[in-house]
């Protein structure tokens, strides 16, 4: 059999292939620079050599297959994908180590809401934008201190946060919005694209990319007021420099105080960021720092745990307070720098490194309302936790682009490293009764602890491989990878002594294809990917595998869909299963044996829009149709039975209106739906179906040529009470959704 012939491209295919495939913004300091070493000294000479050949003859340029260039492609590493007809969504969204990827190059169901949906829904948390999507759920009671979600059915914690694909490094508890210019949403496992994330949740990831500097100078200014009695402003500062603008700053601060929606609380919030950029033909570089603080005083949302058996009440008012006098705080500050250099048009390395540390007290932790009663009883213990999370991560590699017959490879080598310590130690009050019909008055908080000893430390590293293979003119773009992710951990007593350790490694494959039949319109795509999390050590003692340590587990996503862009606005249908196993007891209940075949499974049909349908009427949402089973369970006692928080339905379709009578006004409206679904494994806890409408309108004009734009935004109009979901897979654990809440801000540029 004839061994395939490597070469590079020629000119003429190679200036379309490079519009087609520029690689994406990167990375500024390189750590552990040997992961990409092997990669480069293998391909390096084959492209040296594939050069030299093709400089003596233009036998190449024959052979070479024509690659069609399309506008929607990014055409600089510095470049995100334009947005989308209408402006709430991007073309594009960042595939891990893929980099930016046209939306309908990609295998995967992703959506990139911009930061102009950002700024017109008012939105201040992540929770706001994914709002807009039907795959995505909060998981914690409105106003927490933390947001968690549940992404196809699965956990997506608050730590889980990447930034440009890096794991570890985005502020914990809340990202602030005003320095993100994306948020991207990749549904499914990923552990292949960007490495097994830090809590290992396999649903999906959110993606969070930093503004740039703009070409235009840019000073913004915006003040805000929300509901109860929360004021704030931010400023938004943006200049480039340079002969070829290719110096970029861009700066960003908030400040907000007052009081919630909660009875009782209030809330402070400080943020600054800075972001400086480089970018010119062969590099481009950033840096971005930030600092985040945020404080509450005066009480907490709860969580509420009922007793097992007992039917759930009715939602209580969101704004009751079951837990009054008690107050935390959370900051985070990071730096993450980037860097890509483009050797030639053929071959570039890319790396980044980033350091976040997380700092935490108060009572953050365990707001629960425990063991609710049918009249309303229940037992809270009132905490006050210091803590912290320090964080280093980095990745490296390289991408090579050659040609081996009629095939294009785009190829990458990436290795990650994510370092993270965690501390903590925790003063308890004694344990307190109250109600949740008739909460107490005022709970007594206990001392901060002096200092947080070290409790855990964890490493994750890992290397990838991945090829995509574009095929009969772009038609075909089939994506084959594998990654080896290592996960070592260390648990530690208060007097520093190793209490337990991990040390277990995994290969996840990969395979993916997008088939474009019928022109680049139509998308129809399949995956087969895997997830990772950290496997579980056997704690029973009487247990007959006591302290057996499990491999990490590995979540299964098999997923079959159709993309169709009519041109100013997309639709994207997917079917998908998602198995997850689990540790289960089996055998004598006296003398359990613990397996990891315990398994939940999830199969689900998506439907997502987005765009304008006509002139001055924009689209943004979707539904979902899931069923989560438990597919294995300890003693097999619940197989069959539906898991928890699954339910069957869950839509968000919104829309915009530019209306025809009044130029510069615009008028906006959402509905929110979520069918019942089960607290316990048991099925016997039920929380209803519910539904709440969100209405906004905004106005844009000009002031002595500056443009203002007024916002007014009200969500849950008609201040619907009721459960939004489970935050726990274990106990009967339900969240509440928020009241309602009115928002108006005014921004203009100067």
């Amino acid at each position: 059999m004839a061994r395939p012939q490597v070469r590079t491209l020629s000119t003429q295919n190679a200036d379309a292939y490079q519009q087609k495939h520029k690689p994406t913004t990167l990375v500024a300091a390189m750590q552990r620079v040997f992961f990409g070493l092997a990669f480069g000294l293998a391909v390096l000479p084959q492209v040296s050599q594939a050069q030299s050949t093709n400089a003596d003859t233009n036998s190449d340029e024959a052979r070479l297959p024509t690659v069609n260039v399309t506008s929607n492609k990014v055409h600089h590493p510095a470049d995100l994908p334009p947005p989308y007809a209408g402006g709430q969504v991007a073309k594009g969204a960042r595939l891990g180590l893929l980099g930016n990827q046209d939306v309908m190059d990609m295998p995967f169901n992703v959506t990139s809401y911009t930061n102009e949906t950002i700024q017109n829904q008012q939105a201040r948390t992540i929770a706001d934008v994914v709002a807009n999507d039907p795959s995505v759920r909060n998981t914690t009671s409105s106003g927490h201190m933390y947001e968690n979600f549940r992404i196809r059915g699965f956990d997506v914690n608050a730590s889980e946060m990447a930034i440009n694909g890096m794991f570890g490094v985005s502020p914990i508890g809340h990202v602030p919005l005003e320095f993100i210019e994306r948020v991207e949403v990749l549904k499914g496992p990923s552990a292949l694209f960007s490495g097994m994330p830090p809590g290992g949740g396999v649903g999906g990831v959110v993606n969070l990319v930093p503004k740039r500097a703009e070409n235009d100078p840019l000073t913004r200014v915006s003040v805000g007021f929300q509901s109860e009695g929360q004021a704030g402003a931010t400023i938004d500062l943006g200049r480039r420099f340079g002969e070829h603008k290719e110096w970029g700053v861009r700066v960003n601060s908030a400040h907000s105080d007052g009081d919630t929606e909660l009875n009782g609380q209030s809330k402070k919030r400080e943020f600054l960021s800075a972001a400086l950029d480089y970018r010119s033909r062969d590099l481009t570089a950033s840096l971005d720092a930030y600092h985040s603080k945020e404080a509450f005083n005066g009480g907490t949302p709860a969580m509420y745990w009922f007793q097992g058996g007992i039917p759930i009440p009715a939602a209580r008012d969101p704004k009751t307070n079951l837990f009054p006098g008690t107050n935390g705080s959370l900051e985070s500050n990071g730096v993450v720098a980037r860097a890509e250099y483009a050797f030639n048009k053929n071959l570039s390395a890319f790396a980044g490194v980033g350091v976040m540390n997380f700092d935490s007290a108060g009572f953050i932790n365990g707001t629960h309302a425990r063991n609710i009663a049918a009249n309303g009883n229940f037992s809270a213990i009132v905490n006050n936790t210091r803590s912290y999370t320090d964080s280093v991560a980095a990745e490296a590699g390289l991408r090579s682009k050659f040609a081996t017959d009629n095939v294009l490879h785009e190829m990458v080598l990436h290795a990650s490293n994510l370092e993270q310590e965690n501390g903590s130690a925790t003063n308890f009050a004694s344990s307190v009764t109250s109600n949740i019909y008739k909460p107490a008055t005022s709970l007594t908080m206990p001392a901060t602890p002096a200092y947080a000893p070290k409790t855990s430390e964890t490493t994750l590293s890992s290397v990838a491989l991945v090829d995509t293979m574009s095929m009969l003119n772009d038609t075909v773009r089939l994506t084959l990878g594998l990654r080896n992710q290592t996960v070592k951990s260390k648990n530690f007593s208060t007097s520093g002594a190793v209490t337990s350790s991990y040390d277990k490694s995994a290969v996840t494959p990969a395979a993916a294809v997008v088939v474009k039949p019928w022109g680049p319109n139509l998308s129809l795509y399949a995956n087969y990917v895997q997830g990772l999390s950290q496997g579980s050590t056997v704690t029973d003692t009487a247990a007959t595998n006591y302290q057996h340590v499990f491999a990490p587990y590995k979540t299964e996503q098999k997923e079959i869909g159709a993309k169709w862009n009519a041109g100013t606005f997309t639709h994207t249908a997917s079917l998908f299963e998602i198995t997850k196993p689990s540790l289960v007891a089996l055998g004598s209940s006296v003398n359990p044996t613990y397996s990891d075949e315990g398994e939940k499974r999830v199969r689900g049909l998506e439907w997502n829009t987005f765009g304008e349908i006509s002139r001055g009427v924009r689209v943004l949402g979707g539904l979902t149709y899931g069923k989560g089973e438990q597919t294995r369970s300890a003693y097999g006692k619940y197989d069959g039975k539906e898991a928890i928080a699954s339910p069957r339905w869950q839509g968000n379709l919104g829309a915009e209106w530019d209306t025809p009578w009044m130029a510069g006004l615009t008028l906006s409206g959402r509905v929110n739906a979520t069918s019942s679904q089960f607290l316990d494994a048991a099925n016997a806890q039920q929380i209803p179906s519910w539904t709440t409408v969100d209405v906004g309108a905004r106005y844009t004009t000009r002031v002595d040529g500056k443009k203002l734009i007024l916002r007014l935004s009200v969500n849950n109009l008609f201040n619907r009470q009721y459960w939004s979901g489970s935050f726990s897979d274990n106990y009967a654990m339900a969240t509440l959704g928020a009241p309602r809440t009115v928002t108006a801000s005014a921004s203009m540029d100067f």
